[in-house]
C-alpha cells in the first residue's frame, strides 16, 4: 500500500511540477492558454511565472517532501491548496456563470487530487514508525 501511495502521489507531484516548470521557465503564454488566461504584456507574463508557476512548482516540491519524509502534513498542505482553488472555482461558477469546457475538468481534477492526497495523508506511515 505504501508503494502505491507514493507512486500515485508522485505522479500528481510530477504533473504539478511540470505544469509549474512550463509556466515559469518554458512558455508561460502558451501554458496560460490551457487556463483560458491571456497575459497582458511583461507584467502579465511575470504574474503567470510567479503566481501560477510558483504555486504549481511549490505543490510538486511539497509532495516530493511528503514522499521522501513520509510525512502526511505535506500531502495535506497540497490538498488544502487544491481545495481552496476548487472553492474559488465554485465561487466563480455561482457568481460568473456555470463551468465551461476548460474549468469543469480542472475543478474535477482538483477535487480528485484533494481526495487522493487526503487519503494518502491518512495512510502514509512515517519513516520513524515501527
Amino acid at each position: 500500500m505504501q508503494i502505491a501511495i507514493k507512486v500515485v502521489v508522485g505522479l500528481i507531484g510530477l504533473l504539478l511540477l511540470f505544469m509549474g516548470i512550463n509556466l515559469m521557465f518554458i512558455d508561460p503564454a502558451a501554458a496560460a492558454g490551457g487556463f483560458n488566461v491571456t497575459p497582458i504584456g511583461p507584467d502579465g507574463l511575470n504574474t503567470l511565472r510567479g503566481d501560477l508557476g510558483g504555486m504549481f512548482v511549490t505543490a510538486g516540491v511539497l509532495l516530493a517532501l511528503g514522499i521522501v519524509q513520509q510525512k502526511a502534513q505535506w500531502f495535506y498542505a497540497v490538498a488544502i491548496l487544491m481545495g481552496v482553488i476548487a472553492l474559488g472555482r465554485l465561487v466563480g461558477f455561482v457568481v460568473d456563470g456555470g463551468p465551461g469546457d476548460a474549468t469543469l475538468p480542472a475543478f474535477i481534477s482538483e477535487l480528485v487530487f484533494v481526495a487522493i492526497l487526503t487519503f494518502a495523508g491518512m495512510k502514509i506511515v512515517p519513516a520513524n514508525a515501527s
